[in-house]
Parts: structure tokens; sequence; C-alpha cells
């Protein structure tokens, strides 16, 4: 059964880093996309980054492109997302999704993906 399991995520100051691991298990393809998306409070689910294996380059939401970054181990089957100049607005729970058919126009939109994890909150103070 496919499950991905996140971690890293915690309470950081405006301008800190944090980073995210999500590992999936059960999951097997010839390709592979994995992505995290966030929800703040009373807020819609938003994309945040996403890649592509083998051969894809990674795409970013605006808000944090130059700030995050999304790199895989295939050995562990484990992508993590890198935030750094953590900023207030950046707190949310954060989620990992996985999807062996996800199509490139589908890959910054929740419905491309058949796999969620539980999701991992992460705050930013001020």
């Amino acid at each position: 059964q496919a499950q991905l399991i996140e971690s890293g995520g915690g309470l950081v100051q405006a301008g800190g880093s944090l980073r995210l691991s999500c590992a999936a298990t059960g999951l097997t393809g010839m390709r592979i996309a994995m992505a995290w998306f966030r929800q703040a409070p009373g807020k819609e689910r938003e994309f945040v980054a996403a890649g592509r294996w083998p051969g894809g380059s990674p795409r970013y939401a605006d808000a944090v492109k130059g700030r995050f970054t999304l790199s895989r181990d295939s050995a562990k089957n484990t992508v993590y997302l890198q935030m750094s100049s953590l900023k207030p607005e950046d707190t949310a729970v954060y989620y990992c999704a996985a999807g062996l058919t996800t199509i490139l126009s589908m890959m910054s939109s929740a419905g491309g993906y058949n796999y969620w994890g539980q999701g991992t909150q992460v705050t930013v103070s001020s």
C-alpha cells in the first residue's frame, strides 16, 4: 500500500530555514511526480513546488522561487523541500503529494496527484 510519510516541520523565526522530507513507500513506476502543497488557516490549498523524475526540472510557485529548493534522493525514494528565508506568510500545513501518471500540465494542480501525506505544520514567527 502506497504511503507518504512527511517530517521536518516545526517553529522557526522569520529569516530561518527548515527542511521538509517526504518518504514514499509502496510506489513503483517508471516515472514519478512528487510535490508539496500548503494550506494556511482559512485559505485553500496551494501549490508550492513539484518535480518529475527522471529527467524533469522542478517548478515552483512564484511566492517561493529563490527561497525554496526541491530535491530527491532516488535511492531512498524521498523528496526534500529546503526552505530558506522563511516569512510569516509561509506558515501553513505542508502536504506531500505523489503521482505515477501526473502529466506536465497538472504538476502544479492538486488534482494531478493520487497520493497524499498527512501534512506537517510549519510555523514562522515574526
